[in-house]
């Protein structure tokens, strides 16, 4: 497929397509599609009862993570090698000797995606996400978030010139219904998740906005084009030397514990990295731990947690698969081990969101369990800053 360039009259974007982009691939029944919108995830699955997200597929990946000087800096790995931008990815590998040895690890890193531009991680799935609401001349996005994605898909919106609606529960921490005010989008409350994907559901099906977020009940990850973004996550780590042991990524729906599990795959299939590190998803309270000890995937998981960022009561087959082709597992960590990860974090320098900081606690598990040895490295992803937590880890 030739690269297709075209300019937004709305917002004078130029995007251009990755001509390595070929289809869609379903994650479980390994069914391939054209390359199309389709944010339920794969057809065939849905019908089935056995919903699945879906990837992107490429006709042929790099060799080498040399980079072009223009565009995306790994445009050839992902959807989009031009498209809207503001800054976003570059975030770095952080060496944290002191917690290492505390420890007792050989090496402990952490990837501080707060960095990014609005703050958090999110802002590498809504860069390839608009991107793609651009190339199909979508003039709305809408998505269901009450945190990070919110405000990232708004900044990215209103660089692209697009209209941002975001379904939210009515309780959505102060700061964010802020930013999403000052960056022009329009907000609903809901008092349930149920509703909000309701919504989502009839302004796609029959008004034609374009989805961020999946709406589908029971859930698959978010539409294929933003969760690939995620990918260059991994790239940037093994760019950099960074090449770690074990991952922990604080995990909802697994968009972000995807990502990097795909863009760790393929960087093993083309012979750059020699071993796939083993994942664990960190949650604040038992929902895929309760799978991978045999309860149905589909399954309603409910808990409350102050760690919004990771909060819901659903488990998407994503995330399962990331940690058992990997070789890692779940971990559940408390709102009161959160915080002392945060807090151990932030005497380190790191102020980051209350979820970010189970990943420490969740480490301090493993190892104590002996999932992870003390000759190994592990890596830390933290995904957002700490500014907009309610939970005061100090109190």
């Amino acid at each position: 497929m030739n690269s297709l360039v075209s300019e937004s009259p709305a917002a004078s974007h130029t995007v251009t397509r990755n001509p390595r982009l070929s289809g869609l691939h379903c994650i479980h029944c390994a069914r391939e599609y054209s390359l199309q919108d389709l944010p339920a995830g794969c057809p065939h699955c849905a019908a089935a009862g056995t919903p699945a997200s879906l990837e992107a597929v490429y006709a042929e990946l790099p060799k080498t993570l040399k980079t072009a000087s223009t565009g995306y800096k790994w445009g050839a790995w992902l959807p989009y090698s031009r498209g809207v931008s503001l800054g976003e990815g570059g975030t770095p590998c952080l060496d944290l000797p002191r917690l290492a040895r505390t420890l007792g690890l050989r090496q402990l890193s952490a990837k501080h995606e707060g960095i990014n531009p609005t703050g958090s991680h999110k802002d590498r799935m809504s860069a390839q996400a608009v991107s793609r609401a651009l190339d199909v001349g979508a003039q709305t996005v809408v998505l269901a978030s009450s945190g990070n994605a919110a405000v990232s898909a708004a900044a990215y919106c209103a660089a692209a010139g697009l209209a941002c609606e975001v379904a939210t529960y009515h309780d959505m921490p102060e700061p964010f219904a802020r930013a999403l005010q000052r960056l022009g989008a329009r907000r609903l409350t809901f008092d349930r998740g149920f509703g909000r994907w309701e919504h989502l559901r009839r302004r796609v099906e029959q008004d034609g906005a374009f989805a961020l977020t999946n709406y589908s009940v029971p859930a698959v990850g978010s539409p294929a084009f933003g969760v690939e973004g995620y990918r260059a996550v991994a790239l940037e780590c093994v760019a950099e030397g960074c090449i770690p042991d074990h991952v922990l990524v604080p995990t909802a729906r697994g968009d972000l514990l995807w990502g990097v599990y795909s863009g760790l795959r393929d960087l093993l299939q083309a012979g750059l990295i020699a071993r796939m590190p083993r994942l664990w998803a960190v949650e604040p309270f038992p929902r895929l731990a309760r799978v991978l000890g045999g309860e149905p995937l589909q399954a309603d998981f409910a808990g409350q947690t102050a760690q919004f960022s990771t909060g819901g009561s659903t488990v998407t087959l994503q995330q399962a698969l990331a940690v058992q082709r990997s070789g890692g597992g779940a971990v559940v960590v408390d709102d009161a081990g959160a915080a002392e990860g945060s807090a151990r974090l932030a005497a380190q320098g790191l102020w980051v969101e209350l979820c970010a900081g189970a990943c420490l606690s969740a480490l301090a598990q493993l190892r104590a369990r002996g999932e992870i040895a003390p000759s190994e490295h592990a890596l830390l992803l933290l995904t957002a800053k700490g500014d907009r937590d309610t939970f005061d880890i100090f109190s």
